[in-house]
């Protein structure tokens, strides 16, 4: 089993929603994903929540999640949401980052274009690695 971590700061928005999209489309028998932040926020942004839930995907019970050692422990790619500088870094892993623009507080239809960016890069990556479904 192949595991992706996806990190961004907060844990609270794009990296959120990377992890919802990949569980959803890859091949559960290959590879799953969990996300983290390196300063966890409170909660998943709400705009975040009503986005993925035009889509069919409820974050309601996701919650932001520090980005460990033990968590990283077992992962092969850890992809970065686009935080810079501070970006996490977790020796031994395959490491790509995906600048992707923060949702927190921006218009629904803005949250819109950056989550269907996600799913595009998602979807992709996939692909690639021959994890789809």
């Amino acid at each position: 089993m192949k595991t992706v971590i996806f990190a961004c700061v907060h844990n609270a928005g794009r990296s959120q929603m990377a992890a919802a999209f990949f569980n959803a489309l890859a091949d559960s028998q290959n590879a799953r994903a969990v996300s983290a932040g390196t300063q966890p926020g409170e909660r998943i942004h709400p705009e975040v929540q009503a986005a993925m839930a035009e889509v069919g995907i409820d974050l309601s019970g996701a919650k932001p999640q520090r980005l460990t050692d033990e968590l990283a422990q077992g992962s092969q790619w850890l992809i970065t949401m686009g935080c810079g500088e501070a970006c996490p870094h977790v020796p031994g892993l395959k490491r790509d980052d995906w600048p992707l623009e923060d949702p927190k507080g921006k218009p629904v239809e803005r949250v819109r274009e950056i989550r269907d960016e996600v799913r595009s890069r998602v979807s992709s990556f996939l692909s690639r690695e021959g994890w789809a479904r």
